[in-house]
Formats: structure tokens, C-alpha cells, sequence
């Protein structure tokens, strides 16, 4: 079975089309909702995170995703010593979830494949192109932050052209064309 990522910037709309993949029957393991699972439910995890960032990390035993983010979107030394905490522990319960699917292939979504070095695991990369503007658009409309605030996560992404140039397809997800069409015919070479 190949195990495929699919990666995009922030706000490129790769939830979106993951749903679409799934529909097709292909299962998706969803990277960023298994991190703040596994932030709030794997113990050694917790106690990792404690130690690093103090026990300010939890309110009621629940991640305070506002103060860890504002400490990690602020300090680029913060981030990825919160990366190097939580994507190895991500990336072992992908393993697991992986070898427990069937089918022709499946999905790991996650916004920073590259940026974490765990496309490497990987059969092949599905890249989401969007422009910036329309990302910053839709992240605005979803998400309960500032402007300011979405250039900053989008500041810590690589460039959309850099994940293209790694990636061995590219749906283009801005209003321009037609998306499915674009979901079947990566489809159909996959699987």
C-alpha cells in the first residue's frame, strides 16, 4: 500500500480536500487534529511539553493551544523545539494507523510534510497550490485571528513553490479550475 502525503500552506484547503479523497474511499490521517489529540491524551508527550514550556501549557489538564501558539508563532527557537517534541510522536502513531488501513493507498495530511522532514516516509506528495491572498481570506473568515497573526503562521511555511517543485502533484485549489477533476486524475495515477 503507498502511503501519499498531501501538504499545502495554511488555509490552501487541504481538509477540504482530503474530505474528497475519503469519499473516493481512500483513508486520511489528518496530522494537525492528531497533534493536539495526542498533546492533550499521550502522557510522556504532556510531561515533554510541561518541562520544555512549563505547566503554564495546560488549563485543566487541556492544552492551552493560545499560549502555546503565542509562544511558538513569536520565537522561531520555540517552535521547533515544540516540532522536535510532537512530530515524532505524530509521525509513530501515523506509522501505526498505516499499517492498520487497506486499499491502494492512503493520505497523511499535514500542512508541514517538508518543513518536518516526514515526507520522507512517504510514496509520493500531493501539493495544494493557492494564492496567498485567497488563503489569507479564507483563514480570516475561519479562524478567530488577526491579520496579523495568519502572515505570521504563513511566515513560518515554506514557500508554496518550494513544496510544488518537491511534490510529485499539484491540485490547484483557488477558484481558477475545477477541483475534482484535478482529485480524480491523481486518483487514478495512484491507485
Amino acid at each position: 500500500m503507498k502511503r501519499i502525503g498531501l501538504t499545502g500552506n495554511i488555509g490552501s484547503g487541504k481538509t477540504t480536500l482530503a474530505s474528497c479523497f475519503e469519499i473516493l474511499g481512500i483513508a486520511v490521517f489528518n496530522a494537525d487534529k492528531q497533534a493536539k489529540l495526542l498533546m492533550n491524551k499521550d502522557v510522556n508527550l504532556k510531561q515533554s511539553l510541561i518541562a520544555e514550556f512549563g505547566k503554564e501549557v495546560y488549563l485543566d489538564n487541556e492544552l492551552n493551544r493560545k499560549y502555546l501558539s503565542k509562544l511558538a508563532f513569536n520565537d522561531d527557537l520555540v517552535l521547533k523545539r515544540l516540532n522536535a517534541l510532537v512530530h515524532p510522536v505524530v509521525q509513530d502513531a501515523f506509522e501505526k494507523w498505516s499499517i492498520q488501513q487497506s486499499g491502494a493507498y492512503v493520505i497523511k495530511e499535514a500542512a508541514i510534510l517538508f518543513e518536518s522532514n516526514t515526507y520522507q516516509s512517504l510514496d509520493a506528495i500531493i501539493c495544494i497550490s493557492c494564492s496567498e491572498e485567497i488563503r489569507l481570506k479564507r483563514i480570516l473568515k475561519r479562524d478567530d485571528l488577526s491579520e496579523k497573526d495568519v502572515r505570521q503562521r504563513i511566515s513560518h511555511q515554506w514557500a508554496e513553490e518550494k513544496k510544488i517543485s518537491l511534490s510529485d502533484y499539484v491540485i490547484t485549489n483557488d477558484n481558477s479550475s475545477l477541483v475534482m477533476p484535478q482529485i480524480l486524475s491523481v486518483h487514478s495515477a495512484l491507485k
